[in-house]
């Protein structure tokens, strides 16, 4: 498939765009900075903007995917949705935060007590982001949360996905790491579960 990933040279991008090259996919991998880019196959690094959304529309079009690998501060999501349903890619990816996934019933884990102060405000966006996901009528998105830690480490290919509700480990660790983020993500453009919806992975 053809797949363009928005973030490209990010910790979570960049492992994306690793694992859709091993795939064999096709991919446009779209950064600030492309020279930041590790050189993969089928994998052309192009410069982009995610505050373009003229420009972004069109270095989307012509794509089967979109993906979305950006902090949501530094972005705004009426411009991303617009340009990924302006494009009319097949389908769009978001990588989503933790924050909006919910440790009881209707209680998300960014109103709890214990959440740190410096990623609130992130964490807060990234669920209004998906809030006006599920408001789009038209546009084929998934939202992908990530558990609460989203770490550098190995890929082992053995996790767990979920929906709404926060992932843990049998000691009580939420985490995950951006490599078997990218596998989870890439198994689910590869084999659509989750449309127009969200779900979640961790150990």
């Amino acid at each position: 498939m053809k797949i363009a990933v928005a973030g490209a040279s990010g910790r979570a991008g960049s492992e994306i765009t690793k694992e859709l090259s091993r795939r064999g996919h096709t991919v446009t991998a779209i950064a600030r900075n492309p020279e930041k880019i590790a050189q993969l196959a089928d994998v052309t690094a192009v410069k982009g903007d995610v505050l373009d959304q003229a420009g972004l529309t069109k270095l989307w079009a012509g794509h089967d995917v979109a993906v979305s690998s950006i902090h949501f501060l530094a972005s705004d999501p009426h411009k991303l949705i617009a340009a990924a349903r302006d494009s009319k890619v097949g389908r769009y990816l978001v990588v989503g935060g933790a924050g909006s996934l919910e440790v009881a019933p209707g209680v998300k884990l960014v109103t709890t007590p214990g959440f740190p102060a410096q990623y609130k405000a992130e964490a807060e966006k990234g669920s209004a982001f998906l809030d006006l996901l599920r408001q789009e009528k038209d546009l084929n998105w998934t939202f992908i949360s990530p558990s609460a830690l989203f770490v550098e480490g190995e890929r082992t290919g053995k996790f767990r996905l979920g929906t709404d509700q926060l992932l843990a480990d049998a000691n009580g660790k939420s985490w995950i790491t951006f490599a078997d983020y990218a596998i989870a993500l890439a198994d689910e453009i590869e084999r659509p579960a989750h449309p127009r919806a969200r779900f979640t992975v961790g150990y």
